[in-house]
């Protein structure tokens, strides 16, 4: 019995070449439209690329400098007071992402890349923090043994890293409440016009406090220099942020007038900014 020679297998076929993924182009069917949120696309203003690594660098600079601020804390063959500087960048970070977490998940039409506030608020903000991390590392390493003017002495540092830490977390729990409790009535930049739908906030923390995202981010701000047990820095961040804050508000209000006429005056008369100096 004769037996055939097996037939060859066949060639694989090679790879297709990679394509960059292109949405495809509306398309009619009886009279609807499907539309595409270009804006998702690398590059786009909501790009989901720029918002997944973003949240990824954060949440690994987060749980990294958590770990360095127990171990070198708690830890004691490890201990430094060089802790704060860890726990300063994870504070930054825990910052960041919810900055974007909130505006995601109660005012979403506004949750772009930009709402990390990464790079929005300029050079200057990344100066101030390059700032407060240099003081601490050198305040912490050559002069622990020497009286420096505008430094409490050792036998205060744990109230004053106490207080700065009540300062941070009232801080931020303010601001994100503020922020959740406004919806889509918040926005990072002062607006000029009056969207449809704005209406003007009056209840929950703001029955107190006018401008509680404000408040709860200068607070933070002096809260982390406490905790790091920078002078010059906390003196600077206070006269920098109290500036920056004054200013913004003048001109927010003087919208917010516009907008909502009587309605605004009679809110600003019985609630307070909270910040020394500001009414």
């Amino acid at each position: 019995m004769s037996h055939s020679p097996p037939s060859p297998s066949p060639s694989p076929s090679p790879s297709p070449p990679f394509r960059p993924y292109r949405p495809p182009p509306p398309t009619n069917n009886h009279n609807h439209t499907t539309t595409f949120d270009t804006s998702i696309l690398p590059n786009g203003s909501k790009s989901l690329s720029a918002i997944s690594i973003r949240a990824y660098l954060l949440g690994t600079v987060l749980g990294v400098s958590t770990t360095l601020t127990i171990l070198s804390l708690l830890y004691d063959p490890l201990y430094t007071p060089l802790w704060r500087i860890p726990f300063f960048l994870s504070s930054l970070s825990l910052f960041h992402f919810l900055e974007y977490y909130t505006t995601a998940a109660y005012n979403t039409h506004f949750a772009t890349v930009s709402a990390y506030l990464l790079t929005s608020n300029g050079w200057a903000y990344n100066i101030a923090h390059g700032s407060a991390i240099l003081e601490c590392l050198l305040m912490h390493t050559y002069f622990t043994a020497r009286p420096v003017p505008l430094y409490l002495p050792s036998s205060l540092t744990t109230y004053q890293v106490a207080v700065g830490l009540l300062l941070m977390v009232v801080g931020q729990t303010i601001r994100s409440v503020a922020m959740a409790q406004a919806g889509s009535n918040f926005n990072h930049t002062v607006q000029v016009t009056r969207r449809e739908g704005h209406v003007l906030v009056t209840g929950g923390v703001y029955s107190v406090l006018r401008h509680p995202s404000y408040f709860g981010f200068f607070w933070w701000g002096l809260g982390t220099q406490l905790v790091l047990g920078n002078g010059v820095c906390f003196v600077a961040y206070a006269v920098v942020l109290w500036r920056f804050f004054s200013g913004r508000i003048w001109r927010e209000e003087k919208f917010l007038v516009a907008f909502f006429g009587e309605e605004y005056e009679r809110y600003r008369k019985r609630s307070w900014v909270g910040i020394p100096g500001i009414h």
